[in-house]
């Protein structure tokens, strides 16, 4: 593998099987299927390891890699890993790509690096720009609502971002339903729209649907990419035995262990069986189920492994459920109050 990913040529078929969306009532095309580089991508991960998954994913159709300034450890390496890495391996390729960033979360000491303020999110920009060796971006978002910030300044900001030409496009991310209608008022009077929402959403975390995000979107004419949508791997394989050890759960890095009860693991049980029914993994049903009906613009995986980039791309060759499907699925999963997101969501 290493001397054929040293020489990279992408699969010259890699269009052919991916399913692409329209995102809201805008001109651009997202895979169903996007990248995220919020785990793996940092220096405690092997760079070999990274080109491989980021090479797999092209290959499948995936053109749209996320990122943010604060992902690593440490802060701002994922966005130099990946900057690496358009080098290396897709060199010419910049316009087959949707490359898109974030800046709201604590990145840098001092009072001006994190949040909404007009000051950071533009040298937050700048900055990432700089690590990943672009001149622009094509989405760059606001990360999370500001309660201390106007939502003009923010707003404001992101608009400037894209007269500047640093990014084509603008979203938000785990913004509610009714700070969403604001944001996007304040935009469409800018003049500059927004293009997209990223939201949490997955079968055990169902607060779009509650918050009625999800019709708001719909009303506005704005395209979504869904966080999360394999509950922190808990809707793979991985816990259907139990905790596994080297898991997130054991870690702690972002999955709540007390949230794995015995109940919940003989779901995850059922569930995957019902995946097996539908010829499928767990994950695969898991982000089909998110992308059912075309609501949902397009589901955003993170991988460990080039064959995890794969496996997740296959959820596309089925992504019709029946009634009785949907109703076992609503039966075995349910809100299970696995949200990370859920207080700046709700003080949104």
């Amino acid at each position: 593998m290493e001397e054929q990913s040293m020489h990279y040529r992408p699969n010259e078929n890699r269009y052919d099987k991916m399913v692409y969306r329209k995102c809201g009532q805008s001109g651009l095309k997202l895979p169903a299927i996007s990248l995220g580089l919020w785990h793996n991508f940092g220096e405690d991960f092997p760079h070999q390891s990274k080109r491989q998954i980021c090479q797999a994913a092209f290959d499948a159709g995936i053109t749209h890699f996320d990122l943010a300034n604060n992902y690593g450890p440490p802060a701002g390496s994922a966005e130099t890993a990946f900057g690496e890495i358009l080098k290396t391996d897709f060199p010419g390729l910049r316009d087959e790509l949707i490359i898109s960033s974030k800046a709201g979360y604590d990145m840098w000491p001092g009072p001006y690096g994190e949040w909404g303020s007009r000051k950071y999110l533009i040298a937050s920009c700048d900055q990432s720009l700089k690590r990943m060796g672009l001149d622009y971006v094509d989405i760059f978002y606001s990360h999370r609502f500001d309660p201390e910030t106007p939502l003009e300044e923010t707003m404001g900001a992101l608009d400037h971002i894209v007269r500047s030409g640093r990014a084509l496009y603008v979203g938000i991310s785990s913004y509610n339903s009714q700070r969403t209608k604001e944001a996007v008022a304040i935009l469409n009077d800018l003049g500059t729209p927004c293009l997209i929402h990223q939201p949490s959403y997955n079968m055990l975390n169902r607060w779009v649907e509650t918050d009625g995000l999800l019709d708001c979107l719909d009303d506005l004419g704005i395209g979504s990419i869904a966080f999360t949508p394999l509950a922190q791997g808990l809707l793979t394989n991985k816990y259907i035995g139990g905790i596994p050890q080297n898991s997130r759960a054991l870690q702690g890095k972002s999955l709540d262990r007390d949230k794995l009860t015995e109940e919940l693991i003989g779901n995850l049980r059922a569930l995957n069986d019902l995946a097996q029914a539908r010829n499928q993994t767990l994950a695969q049903m898991a982000l089909a189920w998110v992308l059912r009906g075309g609501r949902v613009t397009t589901a955003l995986i993170g991988a460990s492994s080039a064959q995890q980039v794969i496996d997740c791309a296959q959820a596309v060759e089925n992504l019709k459920f029946t009634d009785a499907e949907l109703a076992e699925i609503d039966l075995l999963s349910g809100d299970r109050g696995i949200n990370l997101w859920a207080q700046s969501s709700e003080t949104a």
